[in-house]
């Protein structure tokens, strides 16, 4: 048995070590909003933070998460933040489709709790490994630069 801190609260599973936290996150424990995309840790989708560094749960075994805190979509918001990134992501309307969204939210708060003034090498950094088919790029950037206090808000 693996036991996990998972948005504060201690889960129990019976699932195989190498089991990816992903499936784990969705099938077991019903959080839905980290999002399956590629299976091979290049598209973000999945993105979830492990002792507040951003990790790809579809390839991260159950095995390297004991110990550690995993904090997902679902909790983001209970950290300041966090909260500030989504209520800036609905302010300035940066989701099209949404589905790579809640990777890109948790990359974004994982890179300014890291930095909280980052400038655009930091971001094309921090946000490289996640893919928007979208393309909503310069909304997910002014965003970034919109919750680190920035750049003013577009009407």
């Amino acid at each position: 048995m693996t036991i996990l801190n998972i948005n504060g609260k201690r889960r129990k599973t019976q699932l195989p070590a190498d089991t990816p936290l992903l499936w784990l996150l969705r099938d077991e424990l019903g959080l839905t909003g980290t999002k399956f995309g590629c299976g091979i840790a290049m598209c973000g989708a999945c993105t979830v933070h492990l002792d507040g560094q951003p990790a790809r749960a579809c390839v991260t075994p159950i095995s390297a998460a004991e110990g550690k805190s995993i904090v997902t979509i679902e909790a983001i918001g209970q950290d300041a933040t966090g909260k500030k990134v989504q209520e800036t992501w609905l302010e300035m309307c940066v989701p099209q489709c949404g589905y790579c969204q809640s990777g890109q939210i948790m990359a974004a708060t994982a890179l300014l709790k890291q930095k909280p003034q980052p400038d655009d090498a930091d971001i094309d950094k921090a946000m490289s490994g996640n893919i928007c088919r979208c393309g909503t790029y310069p909304r997910i950037r002014a965003a970034i630069k919109q919750a680190a206090g920035q750049a003013e808000a577009k009407s």
